[in-house]
């Protein structure tokens, strides 16, 4: 099964905007996991010996995924986190889906605030949005809280409140093959600067030790940095449509 343009999808890589997030979460394993469990744990043994930091914790991966009526609905189940790593290395990623949000973090001079991933994580050098996997925090009554995953991920990675900020009131997202990222723009009374030297006191003590630092981006320009790719839809929507 593969999000396509059909069936209420918009095409791959363009911004569409959304209303609401309806994900559950299903008891028992994934069935991906169940399917290929031992090809699961033998790479994991490969990740964690080439980055000892990997930590195999438990997250949520989406195995049905639909677009109806401007609302993204979901079923989920809880895997390890080496399902995921096993999972973006085929060829075919048939079998699962993998949703997150981004919270565009926006400076008060017309800059997007974004971080980039340190050797300690399995993205290393990558530069993208504050975030991170759903996971067991974020199930409330069976349901995936978007929202609140975004708040947390960023408060750990940057030591920023999104209550600090105006949030626009638009979610959007955009995807590409199997993955499907939900954004939406927070906007702070902070100059770039400003943010920029909250984020690296931040880093003094974050024991995680996620992110190499921040960056300031301001133009759609792709070589500016090592972007995951996720990203462009988002560049393109903010500085080509003058949402400064």
């Amino acid at each position: 099964m593969t999000i396509q343009a059909t069936g209420g999808w918009p095409a791959e890589n363009t911004v569409f905007e959304v209303e609401a997030f309806d994900l559950s979460v299903l008891p028992g394993p994934h069935p991906l996991y169940a399917a290929h469990q031992s090809e699961i744990e033998a790479n994991w043994e490969l990740e964690a010996a080439a980055n000892p930091h990997l930590f195999n914790g438990q997250m949520v991966l989406q195995n049905r995924l639909s677009f109806r009526d401007g609302v993204i609905i979901g079923e989920a189940h809880v895997i390890p986190y080496s399902t995921l790593l096993w999972w973006r290395k085929q060829r075919d990623p048939a079998g699962a889906f993998h949703l997150f949000g981004f919270a565009v973090l926006v400076s008060s001079d017309g800059a997007i605030i974004a971080v980039r991933m340190s050797e300690r994580t399995a993205n290393p050098g990558q530069v993208y949005c504050a975030a991170g996997s759903l996971d067991l925090l974020d199930i409330v009554d069976g349901k995936l809280d978007l929202q609140a995953n975004m708040r947390r991920e960023v408060l750990e990675e940057t030591g920023l409140d999104l209550d600090e900020a105006r949030v626009e009131p638009q979610f959007f997202a955009s995807h590409s093959g199997h993955r499907v990222v939900g954004f939406r723009f927070y906007r702070f009374d902070l100059a770039a600067e400003q943010m920029l030297a909250r984020i690296a006191a931040h880093m003094v003590h974050d024991e995680e030790k996620e992110i190499a630092g921040a960056v300031a981006i301001r133009s759609a320009d792709r070589g500016a940095h090592p972007y995951s790719p996720l990203m462009f839809p988002i560049l393109d929507l903010f500085f080509g449509h003058s949402m400064r």
